[in-house]
């Protein structure tokens, strides 16, 4: 289903013009060699341009289309037009003369052999130029001694003739299409993906870009270990999952095109998310791509109505095109494996399935805010951090929390367990309740515990509820209301009780809050007359809404509803702070 898709997206992009046919595809290039009619090198042009790496500027290769790239490992294979330094050259800095030696021989008894028959004076000077080239000369080149050092380094090169690029020449682009569709006389069969009976392709395509994976690119769909392989199908490769040539490159283009782009490649822990609408219509995934949180070129308003329409099964508008609601829409995340890729998720459905299950989402996470936080909504990133050591050499949070966390999100599933586990792991080590930590914990309860939050529901507000009686809520109030009055009485004090007692009172309350009483009593003494009402009124209004005594444990969800009622209570406090000075 994921190659069916992805096929598909790759019809829908060649037909909008985005992707070149069969047999080409994007390459990053770095250098063009200017030759004459000769095949004399005349200059060597580079092609490294300018981009922000952060906040940073650094040069980087140009891509072009090209014939499609052989996939190499230990073995000698050329590519057409296109190549590096050891192929095109003949030199390179691994040390292995004679190896470098036959990747020359070979790159240029291919174009000798595509070229042969092409009549253009371009064919005739790319074979003029491997016959008159002498590898043990390059170094010492004129043309070459300027760039030695950034061409060794593996960039790779391409032909330049009066003006033109080699593989821009009509006649060399149809002496290689001939060339590729000659290719591949192995066994036909019925293929996977379209159903009907064709050339299967032996080795899949290189995919490139996925975080922490080979940067030569690694496969999606691959056997090379006899252990992999079904009877009958030793040494077959491709054969054990038979995918047609041209389906198998129809995929890996469209896959390749989609994580070459920044504005719709989205990474969560070790899994990089891409996305995509049938159609190809990129206003889909530029709202999609905003509504995760990864863009800040939109206004938030405009967010939420888009969002609210699209969940209510209308239409949207998006930089003029209308969204539709029932188109479909594919969401995949691929991780690094090895020489391989791992899919963590691949999800199918329509726009607006997602949409209102993102909606729902960012309803359950609402939760009151500091004002120094300007952020309208919590992106999945940064849930996932809140997960982590901040103090850590490695921030990254776990790979497979990112990808259950994605999935609930968008399919509207229970959040995985193991994300209220990290937050209470967290706050337990940092006795810190931030926003999104809270805002976990609230989503988490609500849609986790459905049909057992009858008697905490009423805690499970956006702000502070003062009227719920529920105990656990309470105790996270009084907690704040008595820290409060610590830091009142002693305003330079360095650990306040929240740094001593947090986790013990969370925890066993009825062990840690008759302690905690009798101390405040004591730092009431200290404060102003005003002081000890105002506190006063606000510790008898708590206590008085107990029914019983302090329970003796709280289990691991009433922990957070724990956590909830301190966070709402210190909200409130700085609130009226802000609003006394603001007045």
């Amino acid at each position: 289903m994921i190659l069916e898709a992805l096929v598909r997206h790759y019809d829908d992009l060649l037909g909008n013009g985005d992707l070149e046919r069969p047999g080409w595809q994007g390459v990053k290039v770095s250098f063009a060699l200017d030759i004459d009619d000769a095949g004399n090198l005349l200059r060597v042009i580079s092609l490294m341009i300018p981009v922000m790496r952060g906040k940073k500027e650094a040069l980087s290769p140009q891509t072009f289309y090209l014939p499609e790239q052989v996939k190499r490992a230990s073995n000698v294979a050329a590519n057409l037009f296109c190549d590096n330094s050891g192929y095109i050259l003949g030199i390179d800095n691994k040390g292995k003369p004679e190896r470098t030696l036959n990747c020359f021989n070979d790159c240029k008894s291919l174009h000798e052999r595509v070229l042969k028959n092409v009549n253009h004076p371009v064919a005739r000077a790319i074979i003029a130029f491997f016959e008159n080239w002498r590898p043990e000369n390059a170094r010492e080149h004129e043309a070459i001694k300027p760039y030695l050092d950034e061409i060794l380094s593996g960039g790779n090169l391409i032909f330049y003739y009066r003006g033109d690029y080699a593989q821009d020449i009509s006649e060399l682009q149809r002496a290689w299409d001939d060339e590729y569709s000659a290719q591949g006389d192995g066994d036909e069969m019925q293929c996977l993906v379209t159903g009907r009976r064709d050339k299967i392709a032996i080795l899949h395509p290189n995919i490139k870009g996925v975080q922490g994976a080979q940067p030569t690119g690694a496969s999606v769909v691959s056997f090379n270990a006899p252990a992999y392989e079904s009877y009958g199908r030793d040494g077959g490769q491709g054969l054990n999952a038979p995918v047609s040539k041209r389906a198998a490159f129809a995929y890996g283009a469209a896959l390749n095109y989609l994580l070459s782009d920044d504005k719709h490649r989205v990474r969560l822990g070790d899994t990089t998310v891409v996305f995509w609408a049938e159609g190809a219509q990129v206003a889909y995934a530029d709202s999609f791509a905003a509504l995760l949180g990864e863009s800040d070129q939109v206004d938030d308003n405009q967010l939420r109505d888009v969002m609210n329409k699209i969940s209510n099964g209308l239409n949207a508008n998006w930089g003029n095109i209308a969204l539709d609601p029932s188109n479909r829409f594919y969401i995949l995340g691929l991780a690094p494996n090895a020489a391989r890729l791992s899919v963590r998720f691949f999800l199918g459905n329509t726009f607006g399935s997602f949409v209102k299950n993102m909606r729902r989402h960012h309803d359950d996470l609402e939760i009151i805010k500091p004002s120094f936080d300007k952020r309208s909504m919590l992106s999945l990133w940064m849930l996932l951090y809140e997960t982590v050591n901040t103090n850590s050499r490695d921030k990254a949070p776990s790979p497979l929390l990112a990808g259950e966390l994605t999935r609930a999100v968008l399919t509207g599933a229970t959040y995985p367990v193991l994300l209220y586990t990290q937050v209470q792991l967290r706050i337990r080590a940092q006795r810190e309740i931030t926003r999104g930590r809270a805002a976990i914990i609230k989503a988490y309860l609500l849609r986790n515990t459905q049909g057992q939050y009858a008697d905490y529901k009423e805690a499970l507000t956006v702000e502070l509820n003062e009227n719920t009686t529920y105990p656990p809520y309470l105790l996270g109030r009084l907690f704040s209301i008595l820290e409060a009055i610590q830091e009142a009485a002693n305003p330079d004090i360095n650990a306040t009780i929240r740094d001593r007692y947090f986790n013990s009172a969370c925890a066993t309350p009825a062990a840690v809050f008759p302690l905690l009483v009798k101390l405040a009593q004591s730092h009431l003494k200290k404060l102003t007359p005003q002081g000890k009402v105002y506190f006063g009124k606000q510790l008898t209004q708590i206590e008085c809404m107990f029914d019983h005594s302090y329970p003796r444990r709280l289990n691991l969800h009433d922990q957070g509803i724990f956590q909830l009622g301190y966070y709402h209570q210190v909200q409130k406090r700085y609130q009226k702070k802000e609003d006394k000075e603001n007045g």
